[in-house]
């Protein structure tokens, strides 16, 4: 394939940036009364609102004719089907499988993955709702009261991104812990609240081998042993999400609960899998069924709506627009619902581990920006953080606002202020205020001639920012799923365009390497080969801790 900057379609795009990069969204407005409704598309429970974009029906259409030229619709076909499209380690990619809702086979090598898929999700129905009813009892026959999942990542985020958006939904006896950070006063500070007889601690890492996760659950391993005293008990209180047999049965937890998952899935798309035990075990089989069938929905929508039509291509081809053209390195999550939290973070990780590449598939250097920068947090927040610098800054961060229309609690008032919040800052984001505007307004206000023209150019903003608003009817388990698996699937199409392995995360090894030789350096072993700053930062600790 040829480089994206040479591309035909590329090229044309370009020209037509040149003649885009200064029209303003308020005259794009003006001159269509119905934008808005235009702009506008609706899947299941998920609604987008991208009318407050720098687009018109022009840009669209080339951004349309770069996905064809890419091969975007056969390059989905391919992923669906097997085919194994992560390239660097010969791997399918397969996360659609897990919550694949209908009887069809998906075929890896010429096998049919789908039994091994509805066995899992059947052993992890049998052994959630046992916990969940109290049958499964801790080696004193008392009732599981608290879960600790024990991982880092996507062992970590998806399912606790998920349990905190539905804590509506979850078992009132169940209190849901995660640990990932190898800092011991995470984990310390889990094992104060919770008792040896009563804690399952869920132990999720595909290789068994990942440096973080096998600290905090050998530390866990030996505090439970430290007050039940018999290895024995380990079967009851520790569980294992893995693919290495070998070292979970040497850890001591029994095969019978070890849940499996494939090559084919990637860690930051495995909250569908056996990873995501935590949230069957919290919000019940029910309730994790259909958060599989909300991404299942959106996975058909993926599929077969025309690119004019489909709600991941357009806010990825957005996307590519701001991040090719002018220059938006970054991109903001602001979720204004705060169970919602830790939705920039999850999103965070699965965007740049996925897109954050700087050679091609054939391994050439990429001459144009791919993954932007992910960043955000709760919007009422971070109206009063950041929003300072998206208004009036000097870099262009196109934003989604993101919120449900369903009330949550009884306060009144409360969700209508948060949703006018939503979008006035959008309507903010496009229209900004001119000097005239400014001037005019500190005129009525009663502001002197001289204090008009000193304070207004400071009042003034530019506007233009480009900003999505995706609506939930509610938060519930089938909105969420389908939510994820937007941004999955905008990930996806995003990687296509930019010609990269998405599926891959070799950026993730190198700094773990190197801990490994500090490590035995810091606990005083022979220093090796560094350059001047980290051996000095090595002899620094030691000379603090080992003298």
């Amino acid at each position: 394939m040829k480089s994206l900057t040479h591309l035909e379609s590329y090229k044309a795009l370009h020209r037509h940036f040149m003649a885009m990069k200064d029209v303003h969204m308020r005259d794009l407005f003006k001159e269509n009364g119905v934008r808005g409704i235009e702009y506008f598309l609706q899947i299941g429970d998920l609604k987008l609102d991208y009318s407050k974009n720098r687009i018109t029906n022009d840009t669209l259409n080339l951004l349309f004719d770069l996905a064809r030229e890419c091969d975007l619709k056969a390059k989905i076909t391919a992923m669906f089907e097997g085919e194994k499209i992560n390239t660097t380690e010969n791997r399918a990619v397969l996360h659609t499988a897990l919550r694949n809702r209908a009887n069809s086979s998906v075929k890896v090598d010429g096998i049919d993955v789908m039994p091994n898929v509805r066995e899992v999700l059947q052993k992890m129905q049998k052994f959630s709702d046992s916990l969940r009813v109290g049958s499964w009892l801790g080696y004193t026959k008392q009732i599981i009261t608290d879960v600790v999942n024990i991982g880092i990542g996507g062992s970590d985020l998806g399912a606790l991104m998920v349990c905190k958006a539905l804590k509506n939904f979850g078992h009132p006896r169940l209190n849901m812990h995660f640990v990932s950070n190898v800092d011991g006063i995470e984990l310390q500070g889990v094992l104060q609240k919770i008792h040896p007889e009563t804690t399952l601690f869920i132990v999720a890492s595909k290789t068994f081998s990942t440096q973080e996760t096998l600290t905090n659950a050998f530390t866990a391993r030996k505090w439970f042993l430290d007050y039940a005293l018999n290895e024995k008990y380990i079967a009851k209180h520790f569980v294992a999400v893995s693919t290495n047999k070998e070292a979970v049965r040497e850890f001591g937890i029994d095969l019978e609960n070890m849940f499996e998952f494939w090559n084919w899935v990637g860690g930051r798309y495995s909250l569908w899998s056996a990873i995501g035990l935590p949230i069957m075990i919290y919000l019940g089989k029910e309730n994790f069924l259909s958060l599989l069938e909300g991404a299942y929905l959106m996975d058909k929508h993926f599929c077969n709506a025309p690119f004019e039509k489909n709600m991941p291509v357009i806010m990825a081809l957005v996307g590519i627009w701001y991040i090719n053209f002018f220059g938006a390195g970054s991109h903001i999550i602001a979720p204004y619902d705060s169970v919602l939290r830790y939705l920039p973070k999850f999103i965070q990780q699965l965007d740049m581990e996925s897109n954050g590449k700087q050679v091609r598939k054939d391994g050439k250097r990429i001459d144009y920006d791919t993954g932007p920068i992910i960043w955000g947090d709760t919007g009422i927040n971070a109206q009063h953080a950041f929003f300072q610098l998206l208004h009036q800054g000097t870099h262009l961060s196109p934003i989604d606002l993101i919120a449900s229309l369903s009330k949550r609690g009884s306060l009144p008032e409360h969700h209508e202020i948060l949703l006018s919040n939503v979008f006035a800052q959008a309507e903010a984001f496009m229209c900004g205020k001119t000097l005239e505007e400014a001037q005019a307004e500190m005129f009525n206000e009663g502001f002197s001639e001289d204090e008009i023209q000193r304070l207004a150019p400071h009042r003034v903003f530019s506007g233009n920012r480009p900003s999505n608003i995706l609506l939930l009817d509610e938060i519930c388990p089938r909105s969420i799923g389908s939510l994820v698996a937007l941004y999955e699937h905008k990930i996806f199409v995003q990687g296509i365009i930019w010609d990269i392995n998405s599926f891959d995360q070799w950026g993730v090894e190198l700094g773990k390497e190197l801990a490994k030789t500090i490590l035995s350096e810091l606990k005083g072993g022979k220093i090796q080969e560094h350059d001047s700053s980290t051996k000095h930062l090595i002899q620094i600790y030691r000379q603090f801790n080992l003298n």
